[in-house]
């Protein structure tokens, strides 16, 4: 295979059975490794849990200019209960699409990271140099990243970050911040019969979940990130239809921004509940958010010749990625979330991504290696 061929490294990843959990991302960390070691880039591998590594890579670092980071997860979710209509494994081309799990979300941006960041020193080596930062465990909170940040010791600086995740090449400057929690109510059972014999935990959580519903944040709203949000996604709980349960559930899902705190947010939460209520944080992580005036934005704005005054032109994502980590590691440097993948694939059975826009993404960020120097 010709490693710099983004299409078919595109292909050789997606063929790597990463699904989370488990994961198992360790052969393609490895794999991933060798070939940026073998094109003179100084590699590091951190060993996140048993089979899982993180990827870090970097080539050209000097002491006069700032290097770019580039930054990928391994990782993907599962394939779901609908059948495929394309091996989800092979890569398989079609109608100029490549089709696999992990397509989007996303194996064609760390493909394209790579393949970018080898070229870039094809003729010359870029002024400030590249950085790598290739994660295994994003799906399910971002706790690879996490781990990586309390374990990883050199971070360095950086003149600007860039999260490969899906964005159709179109460069987005924050998303909100996640703060998944899990409720539980106690009670004591006792025969449906004879329920006041016990303590139905299940109308303990219905009230709880009664309070969320109602639940004000009372903040401001963040003229990148919008308003923050709270949900109930999913609650549990009973035995049988003829017990009075003694223990229930629920997950309770708020998306955040700049003007809240997650500390305060989650105190208000317990202060509204009462004692009735235990609460488990299962995520917390902070939102991202970049001044589009910086300069390193203005320089990825440009290359990629969007309109950052158009109406048609999003600033902002729904979802979490690891930049809710690295953006902070990194010294809240500029960070830009930009992808070839396409969003709404992301998770969906016979995900895909446009060949054309895995090709133009290399271009997008040789380019962007490129000009980074003339920031210096």
């Amino acid at each position: 295979m010709n490693s710099l061929n983004v299409i078919s490294l595109t292909q050789k990843l997606i063929a790597f059975n990463t699904i989370n959990p488990p994961g198992n991302e360790k052969e393609l960390a490895k794999y991933v490794g060798n070939l940026l070691s073998e094109n003179g880039f100084d590699v590091e591998y951190i060993l996140f849990e048993e089979n899982r590594l993180h990827v870090i890579a970097e080539k050209g670092l000097s002491e006069t200019a700032l290097p770019v980071v580039f930054s990928g997860h391994l990782d993907t979710v599962p394939l779901g209960a609908k059948k495929w209509s394309f091996a989800p494994f092979a890569g398989e081309i079609f109608d100029g699409k490549i089709y696999g799990r992990g397509s989007t979300d996303m194996k064609a941006g760390v493909a394209a990271i790579i393949v970018a960041a080898i070229q870039s020193f094809k003729n010359s080596s870029p002024k400030g140099g590249v950085k790598l930062v290739i994660t295994a465990g994003e799906e399910l909170g971002c706790q690879g990243a996490q781990h990586l940040a309390k374990t990883y010791k050199k971070w360095g600086k950086a003149s600007g970050l860039i999260i490969a995740e899906p964005t159709t090449n179109i460069p987005v400057i924050g998303h909100k911040g996640g703060l998944y929690m899990n409720v539980s109510t106690t009670g004591i059972t006792a025969h449906s019969s004879m329920p006041e014999l016990g303590v139905n935990a299940i109308y303990k959580a219905a009230k709880a979940i009664s309070v969320i519903e109602n639940f004000s944040f009372e903040a401001e709203k963040d003229s990148l990130l919008g308003s923050p949000t709270i949900n109930v996604g999913k609650m549990s709980g009973g035995m049988n239809l003829n017990s009075v349960p003694d223990h229930a559930e629920f997950t309770i899902d708020v998306r955040s921004t700049t003007k809240v705190n997650h500390t305060e947010i989650i105190q208000k939460i317990n202060n509204e509940l009462g004692d009735d209520t235990n609460i488990e944080i299962l995520v917390n992580l902070p939102p991202v958010s970049t001044n589009e005036n910086q300069p390193f934005v203005q320089l990825v704005y440009d290359v990629c010749k969007v309109d950052p005054t158009s109406s048609e032109f999003p600033k902002a994502l729904p979802y979490l990625t690891d930049g809710s980590v690295l953006q902070s590691a990194f010294n809240n440097v500029p960070t830009i979330i930009l992808g070839p993948g396409q969003p709404e694939m992301a998770h969906q059975t016979d995900e895909f991504c446009y060949i054309e826009k895995i090709e133009e993404a290399v271009e997008i960020y040789k380019t962007i290696i490129d000009r980074n120097g003339k920031l210096s």
